[in-house]
């Protein structure tokens, strides 16, 4: 008697054509004959991969009874498989924006027509009309029209669903993104000098963020050992970002956010003599501390800190209410002002390529670039 294949065992064979052919037992018919998972690829690599992934799906119950996935059940599995490919602050932005076209997934028994419906069944007019039901901002529609379009585009992949729902529809995205105010050189040096009669730590992270461009959460998610004050080059490690209203250490944002950034003369003097008033610690317990311990010095500050202080301290100067991340676009743009190139000054903020410093400074290097005009006679 022939061997009953058990279910979630795949095998992987090449046609005649050359196409090979990868499947997978996911259940028996009442008959007992075998209910098979067929994928295609041109190599063999190609199939193995696409059966590894089902064979995961369907040790999670999904590919058994695929007629009865639902939108809700293939995008908690689709955040769950991201979970590993992002960092949690990522993730968490996915769950929450999901969450607003998918309730059950905050709330298992929310009210969800579009979240309980068979994803087999889903149409485009289904989703035109669940978006326009929203009515959320552009800026929300966007992101949860992306999030929709990359959940249906998993399940198009595995071959769960033929064509993805959410490709035909199209929303209204918000207007281009402001870099946000930049401070003038005046009003950076009257908030440095500020900065420098604080005795608050945060006000060394500030002048981190404005002096070399850093990210907040590359700031605060600094320790001594990052530091190198004999050389004068700080190094990039890590972030310290907020996930669900805590803080938790992540990953830089890009692979580029991995750097060494010079320290400029003023700012290296001011880190000495803060590394100096680090008491009560061994070299050894120092070096491994955080720059901006917070009441729990086994954690930095609350990511939300700096954002409190600098609002203080600029309603009492008088100076135009600027976000804590404008003080990094202010490093940029006086850094570019000085005639530094492009290149560098993407390498020093930790962008990923240099068009995405074009993009957000090129107001400033259009401004520039009108005094530059050839005079002969």
């Amino acid at each position: 008697m022939a061997r009953k294949r058990p279910p979630g065992e795949g095998s992987i064979y090449q046609r005649k054509d050359g196409l090979w052919v990868g499947a997978i037992t996911v259940g028996y018919t009442p008959r007992g004959n075998p209910r098979r998972k067929v994928v295609y690829g041109r190599t063999r690599q190609e199939v193995a991969r696409k059966l590894a992934e089902l064979q995961v799906l369907h040790h999670r119950g999904l590919l058994a009874e695929p007629a009865q996935i639902t939108v809700r059940d293939w995008a908690e599995d689709w955040l769950k498989r991201k979970a590993a490919e992002v960092r949690p602050r990522t993730l968490e932005s996915y769950r929450y924006h999901l969450a607003k076209a998918i309730p059950s997934l905050r709330d298992p028994t929310a009210y969800d027509r579009f979240g309980r419906m068979r994803l087999q069944s889903v149409q485009p007019l289904h989703v035109r009309r669940h978006l326009d039901g929203l009515r959320l901002t552009p800026h929300a529609m966007k992101n949860i029209r992306w999030l929709l379009h990359a959940v249906f585009e998993d399940a198009v992949r595995m071959e769960l669903i033929h064509r993805n729902p959410v490709a035909p529809v199209k929303v209204k995205g918000p207007p281009r993104k402001s870099p946000g105010r930049t401070l003038e050189p005046d009003e950076a040096r009257r908030l440095l000098a500020a900065l420098d009669e604080h005795p608050s730590p945060l006000a060394i992270a500030l002048r981190l963020m404005l002096t070399c461009g850093l990210r907040r959460g590359e700031a605060l998610g600094l320790r001594w050992e990052d530091v190198d004050l004999e050389e004068g080059v700080l190094h990039v490690r890590r972030a310290w970002a907020k996930v669900g209203g805590k803080g938790v250490v992540s990953e830089p944002k890009t692979s580029s956010g991995y750097r060494a950034v010079p320290i400029p003369p003023t700012t290296l003097e001011r880190l000495r003599a803060y590394r100096e008033s680090v008491q009560g610690l061994s070299e050894e317990e120092a070096r491994r501390s955080w720059l901006f311990p917070g009441r729990d010095p086994s954690q930095p500050v609350h990511p939300d800190a700096p954002d409190h202080f600098l609002r203080r301290l600029l309603a009492r100067l008088g100076l135009p209410q600027v976000r804590v991340h404008d003080l990094r676009h202010t490093y940029g743009s006086l850094l570019l002002a000085q005639g530094a190139p492009v290149e560098l000054v993407a390498e020093r903020m930790g962008h990923a390529n240099p068009n995405i410093t074009l993009g957000i400074y090129r107001h400033l290097l259009e401004e520039e670039r009108r005094g530059w005009v050839l005079d002969i006679g």
